[in-house]
């Protein structure tokens, strides 16, 4: 084999061995997600730019709000993506989790809905109110019917971790069943009106313009994408970050087409994108 020959061999030898070698290093993304719009919008606004970065993505599907934080911490999914940064932080207090919040997400917030009534000056005495029963979001829906007017909290508590306990005053005599979440919107038949977070709401075909009230969301439950605390700078995590933070996720999101297009936007979104 002459010099020239040889050389050839080398550099298709070098191109197969990069071939390979970048195949070998594609890296599957897995998405713990729960039923509703949260998984369309990584699918949407996420997944196509990862894949373009020549990642796979993978979605792993839970039914409620307990298994998707366990899978992520025992490795069985990469991230997650359904909660927001209160909820991480109670339950990873709970459990003994080391997870973090990697980036804020558009969100839906909880909604008031009911097929009984169409204001809340229908309410009866005595009516009954379904709500979600995880103490984080038991909180944020008491928190949401004292700002509605239906009930007072009491002045000296940590609005945050608020029970059914800690109102103060309740006008109407409301009676409030604390439900697992992703039941709330099957109490519509029964309750008075059900405190509903969005993602159950738009999963069970409920519209956000149905509602008699929405939640204005504050940064602390905005949702987010969460991650094992281990892996916030590998740069895989700092690619996800790059393409919810790009024009072609801004481009989904502000799509009318989208469901998304009417959540709450992160704080960090509007002053990227300049909107108010």
């Amino acid at each position: 084999m002459n010099i020239q020959n040889k050389i050839v061999a080398v550099l298709a030898l070098t191109l197969s061995l990069a071939t390979f070698s970048q195949a070998a290093e594609t890296k599957t993304l897995r998405f713990g997600i729960s039923p509703g719009p949260y998984g369309d919008l990584v699918a949407k606004a996420i997944q196509p730019g990862l894949e373009k970065k020549g990642y796979k993505v993978d979605f792993v599907t839970f039914q409620d709000w307990v298994q998707p934080n366990l899978a992520l911490n025992n490795k069985e999914t990469d991230v997650n993506v359904f909660q927001h940064v209160l909820y991480l932080r109670k339950f990873s207090a709970d459990h003994n989790l080391e997870l973090s919040q990697l980036i804020k997400i558009p969100t839906a917030g909880l909604g008031l809905y009911s097929s009984k009534i169409k204001s809340l000056k229908a309410l009866k005495k005595g009516d009954e109110i379904t709500l979600a029963l995880d103490p984080t979001n038991l909180a944020r829906s008491l928190r949401f019917l004292n700002k509605a007017g239906l009930i007072t909290l009491k002045a000296e508590i940590d609005q945050t971790k608020a029970t059914l306990h800690d109102i103060a005053t309740n006008p109407k005599g409301l009676k409030f069943v604390p439900t697992e979440a992703a039941q709330l919107p099957r109490t519509l038949g029964s309750a008075a009106i059900a405190v509903v977070p969005g993602n159950y709401a738009i999963s069970s075909g409920l519209n956000l313009s149905d509602a008699i009230l929405l939640e204005e969301l504050t940064e602390d439950t905005k949702n987010i994408i969460a991650i094992r605390t281990e892996n916030l700078n590998t740069p895989w995590a700092k690619d996800i970050i790059a393409v919810v933070e790009s024009e072609e996720f801004k481009k989904a999101v502000e799509d009318r087409k989208n469901i998304f297009f009417s959540f709450q936007k992160p704080d960090w979104y509007k002053a990227k994108w300049n909107i108010k």
